[in-house]
């Protein structure tokens, strides 16, 4: 497991950045993570991002970037995150509209496949990031997830496999990272408990009902290159959260 990467999506941090942005980049490389994986950029231009994750010994792995700027901005999205040195660029799921139907499904596909050649084209990769519903929802009989990568082309949309939320639908994320082996760059590396509401609560790695080390390995022989530390909701202070996150990383010999 040596050849895996460890970041983390800042969405984690969202209310710490929404204070301090550069702080919350100093924060996650003090605690020691290799890239980071965006989700808005707290309003700095790119070359002062790009000075500051150099000064930090950072990397940009990705940005999420909404479908709409997506389908509308591509090029600016696509300038900025070569500036910064994004090896990738994800979309971060779908609103109800792109998915009300099979026919619409069908069209996002497409849409997707369109959005992945012109990133390809101008040398930055390109990737969807599943929740539970791409499991849940189905076209022509498959679940939707299936249908996206059965139908996008390999090289134009990559898997970002987020392991937690196909592990909620039911699915098995180790037999998900073995049936797109070597599509899959990017794993979001989450854990999650089932609350005696009966419902799902993202925990701090290593506390939750995920089997995080079955993940890593099988991420491993994948060809995954990042695993990405995800908590959309944190019980402790965010910078808590991301310190026992990354102690239990560190405990299992993952960074």
């Amino acid at each position: 497991m040596s050849a895996l990467k460890v970041g983390v999506q800042m969405y984690t941090l969202r209310e710490e950045t929404a204070k301090d942005f550069v702080g919350a980049l100093r924060k996650v490389a003090a605690e020691g993570f290799a890239g980071v994986e965006f989700a808005g950029y707290g309003g700095m231009q790119a070359d002062e991002l790009k000075a500051l994750l150099d000064e930090l010994g950072l990397v940009s792995i990705a940005s999420h970037v909404g479908i709409g700027r997506l389908r509308d901005a591509l090029d600016e999205e696509i300038a900025f995150n070569k500036a910064i040195g994004s090896q990738y660029i994800i979309c971060p799921g779908l609103g109800k509209e792109y998915r009300d139907s099979e026919q619409a499904w069908k069209n996002t596909f497409a849409l997707l496949e369109e959005i992945g050649r012109k990133c390809v084209e101008q040398g930055i990769g390109f990737g969807y990031h599943n929740h539970s519903f791409e499991f849940d929802e189905k076209v022509n009989g498959a679940t939707a997830f299936d249908g996206l990568f059965g139908t996008a082309s390999a090289d134009a949309v990559k898997v970002e496999l987020d392991a937690c939320w196909a592990y909620v639908a039911g699915y098995d994320p180790v037999a998900y990272l073995d049936k797109y082996n070597g599509r899959v760059p990017l794993v979001h590396f989450k854990d999650v408990r089932r609350t005696e509401e009966d419902k799902w609560l993202t925990v701090e790695l290593g506390t939750g009902d995920v089997d995080l080390n079955a993940i890593a390995e099988a991420s491993a022989a994948a060809g995954v290159e990042w695993l990405i530390y995800e908590q959309d909701n944190t019980q402790n202070p965010p910078f808590v959260a991301l310190a026992n996150s990354m102690r239990w990383i560190k405990e299992n010999g993952l960074a």
